[in-house]
C-alpha cells in the first residue's frame, strides 16, 4: 500500500488466560523460533513483510514517477504524500465499525487486491502513453483507503491467531519485519527505477500484494464469531461514538493515544524538513542522505528485537517507561549535528529514537489488544489511529512553515523537543505507578 503504514491487528481470543504479568509470555516457546513455528502467523508475518516491502518501494517510486514521468512540482507531489493520509481522516472511524461487523480476513484479502489492481494500473497506462497526474492521485487515494481497511482488520486479526501472552512477541516480530523492509525498500526502489524505470516500483508493490493474498488463503481457518450487523444504518454513528468514548473515558487508553497523537505530530515536523536540513544545514552530500535516514529504520528492527525481553526484564508498563526516558531525550541529538564528526550524533540519535519509538509501539499495541473488549476492538484500534495519524499531516505542514520562517535547525529543536514532552506526558501518566498493565478493562 502506498505509504509507510505506521501500525502496526475479535470476538474470540484464542489461548487467552488473565493470570499472571498480563504483558508477558505465558508460555515457554517451543523453539528458538517462538510464534514463527506457529503456521498461520508465520503465513501472516511473510504475507505482511513482503507487503511492506513493497509499500516501502512504492515511499520512494510514487513520487519518483510524478517527477520523471509527469514533470511535477513540489507542491503537486505533496498532494500526492497527502492522499495516502486523506482516507485516514475521512474514514478512519467509521472503518472501526465496519470492520467489526465483517469477516477480517475477507477485509484484508479484499484491499490486497485493490491495491494490487489499482497500483499495476500505473504502469499499464503509462505504457499506453496515457498516464496523468490525476492518475496518480486517484491511485495514491484508493490505496491509502484499502490501507485504512487493512491495518485496521490485521491489528485485530492477531489477538484470534496468538494467545494474550503471544502478543508482545508477535507485534514484535510484526514490526521486526516491517522495520527491514523500510531498510531495504529505497534502495531496491532505486535500484528497480535505474534498471527499469520509475513505473515498475509500482508494479513490483503489486506483486508483493499478491503475495500477502496467497499467504492469507493458505492459512488456516480458525473459528470466528459472526458478525454483528447492525439492523439501521443509523447505528454506525452510535457505534462511532462508543468507540470515542471508551478511549475518552479510560484513564491509560487516552494517556496512550494523545501521546501518539503528540509523537506523530512531532515526528512528521522534523521528518518533513529532514533532507534539507541535512544536505543545507549539516553540509552532507545528496548520496549520504539516504544512508542517514536509514539509521533510523535500523533502529526500528532493533527496538523489535529488545521489546520482549525489555517487557520481560522491568515488566510491560514500567518497560514502555524505560524506552521513553531513554529514548526521547536522545531525539535532542539530532539538531545537534553540524557535519563532519558530529554526525555519529544524528546518527545515534536517530537509531536510538526510532528503537523507543518501536519498543512502545510494540507494548502499547499489545496491552491495547488484550485490554479493549473484543466487541470494540476494531473501533477502538480506529479510533486511536485516527486521532494519531490525523496530525501527521499537520506535522508536516507546520515543520515546513517554521523551517522557512524561523529557520530549519530551530525548527529542529522545536519538533524533537515536543517529542520529549510526549515523551514526559507518559510519565505523567497512571502507568507511572505500575509495573504491568492490567489485563483486561474491569468493567468489560
Amino acid at each position: 500500500m502506498t505509504g509507510p503504514r505506521r501500525t502496526p491487528p475479535p470476538p474470540t481470543f484464542v489461548g487467552t488466560t488473565t493470570d499472571g504479568p498480563e504483558n508477558l509470555p505465558e508460555h515457554q516457546p517451543r523453539s528458538r523460533w517462538g510464534l514463527l513455528t506457529d503456521r498461520n502467523f508465520r503465513l501472516l508475518w511473510i504475507g505482511e513483510t513482503v507487503s511492506r516491502l513493497g509499500s516501502s518501494i512504492t515511499t520512494l517510486a510514487l513520487p519518483l514517477v510524478a517527477v520523471v514521468r509527469l514533470d511535477a512540482g513540489s507542491f503537486t507531489v505533496g498532494l500526492l504524500t497527502a492522499a495516502v493520509w486523506v482516507p485516514w481522516v475521512l474514514f478512519g472511524l467509521p472503518v472501526g465499525v465496519w470492520v467489526g461487523r465483517l469477516p477480517r480476513r475477507a477485509v484484508m484479502l479484499t484491499c490486497n487486491l485493490v491495491s494490487l489492481s489499482v497500483l499495476a494500473s500505473v504502469p499499464l497506462v503509462d505504457g499506453l502513453g496515457a498516464l496523468t497526474m490525476t492518475h496518480l492521485l486517484l491511485t495514491a487515494l484508493v490505496a491509502g483507503t484499502a490501507s485504512v481497511f487493512f491495518t485496521t482488520a490485521y491489528q485485530v486479526v492477531l489477538p484470534e491467531l496468538v494467545g494474550q501472552g503471544d502478543l508482545v512477541e508477535g507485534n514484535a516480530k510484526l514490526q521486526g519485519g516491517a522495520a527491514a523492509a523500510q531498510v531495504a525498500g529505497p534502495g531496491a526502489a532505486g535500484l528497480i527505477a535505474q534498471g527499469f524505470g520509475a513505473v515498475f516500483g509500482l508494479l513490483a508493490d503489486s506483486i508483493t500484494f499478491l503475495v500477502s493474498t496467497v499467504t492469507l488463503l493458505m492459512m488456516r481457518s480458525r473459528r470466528e464469531a459472526p458478525p454483528k450487523f447492525a439492523p439501521a444504518p443509523a447505528s454506525l454513528r452510535g457505534d462511532v461514538v462508543e468507540g470515542l468514548k471508551f478511549i475518552a473515558r479510560d484513564s491509560y487508553l487516552r494517556t496512550l493515544t494523545a501521546f501518539g497523537a503528540t509523537a506523530n505530530l512531532a515526528l512528521a515536523g522534523y521528518q518533513s524538513i529532514l533532507v534539507p536540513f541535512l544536505i543545507r544545514e549539516v553540509g552532507v552530500q545528496p548520496g549520504a542522505v539516504g544512508a542517514l535516514a536509514a539509521a533510523g529504520a535500523l533502529g526500528g528492527i532493533l527496538g523489535a528485537v529488545v521489546a520482549t525481553p525489555v517487557a520481560r526484564r522491568f515488566g510491560a508498563a514500567r518497560g514502555a517507561l524505560v524506552s521513553q526516558i531513554i529514548a526521547a531525550p536522545c531525539g535532542l541529538l539530532l539538531p545537534m549535528t553540524t557535519g563532519g564528526a558530529s554526525l555519529v550524533l544524528f546518527v545515534f540519535g536517530s537509531v536510538a529514537l526510532v528503537t523507543g519509538a518501536t519498543v512502545s509501539n510494540v507494548i502499547f499495541g499489545s496491552f491495547r489488544q488484550k485490554y479493549t473488549p473484543p466487541e470494540l476492538l476494531s473501533r477502538v484500534v480506529a479510533t486511536s489511529m485516527f486521532v494519531n495519524h490525523s496530525t501527521i499531516p499537520l506535522g508536516a505542514l507546520l515543520g515546513g512553515l517554521l523551517g522557512s520562517t524561523i529557520g530549519l535547525r530551530p525548527t529542529m529543536w522545536i519538533a524533537t523537543g515536543l517529542l520529549v514532552l510526549a515523551g514526559a506526558m507518559v510519565l505523567a501518566s497512571p502507568l507511572r505507578r505500575h509495573r504491568d498493565f492490567p489485563a483486561r478493562r474491569a468493567d468489560s
